[in-house]
């Protein structure tokens, strides 16, 4: 059963999430907040598997909730889930930790899915907003546009990366999990940290949703 905690000023988004959410066999929503604060309080005591935070909210917003979570809270993956997808509200929301970021125009079925795969370690983006990651990775590249990036691309295509390196982050651009990565490649986890740990010190992007973007402006996207 995946426990999730979820979080919302408005009392009629709450309900309405969680009798979406019930209707799961699988997800079960322990606990319900009207603001951020106590989304912390309640994600800690409870440590579900998903904490579902808008990012909007009073008191503590959904990216001072999701930096919270990582040092309090580390086992507790947290999902986005917001009107907005610009710039000032994607990144931080991204840089804190969070593990998923779906708008509000996502369906029913596309919210539990998403609660499913952030559960299972998986990295959600909505196509809004990883259209807005890729396009903000373009700009900031040395040549900035597109031409610049497929030239620097066709230049240095893996970014220094080794040949398993390159692997690794083809499967995390699939959505794979640390495990599926793993399996997928007859090694340890341990091992897929290791080389995690190693392509995010040589790229120096922001954790597994920046590599995902990494790897669909360079050819490697799932």
């Amino acid at each position: 059963m995946i426990t999730v905690v979820l979080a919302d000023d408005q009392a009629v988004v709450r309900d309405g999430l969680q009798l979406l959410l019930s209707a799961s066999d699988d997800i079960s929503v322990v606990a319900a907040a009207p603001d951020g604060t106590q989304a912390l309080a309640l994600a800690v005591t409870h440590r579900p598997d998903v904490a579902l935070l808008d990012l909007r909210m009073p008191g503590l917003d959904g990216a001072a909730v999701t930096a919270a979570l990582a040092t309090q809270a580390p086992s507790v993956r947290v999902l986005i889930l917001t009107t907005f997808a610009d710039d000032d509200a994607i990144l931080p929301a991204l840089r804190a930790g969070a593990a998923g970021y779906l708008t509000k125009d996502a369906s029913g079925e596309e919210l539990v899915g998403a609660i499913r795969d952030v559960a299972a370690g998986r990295t959600v983006l909505d196509p809004s907003v990883a259209r807005r990651l890729v396009e903000m990775v373009t700009v900031d590249a040395p040549g900035a546009g597109v031409a610049g990036a497929v030239e620097s691309s066709a230049a240095e295509p893996a970014g220094g990366l080794t040949k398993r390196e390159v692997d690794v982050v083809r499967l995390v651009a699939e959505g794979l999990s640390n495990q599926q990565v793993a399996r997928r490649l007859v090694v340890s986890e341990a091992t897929v940290k290791t080389h995690l740990n190693h392509v995010l010190s040589k790229l120096d992007v922001d954790g597994r949703p920046g590599l995902v973007a990494w790897a669909w402006r360079n050819g490697l996207g799932g």
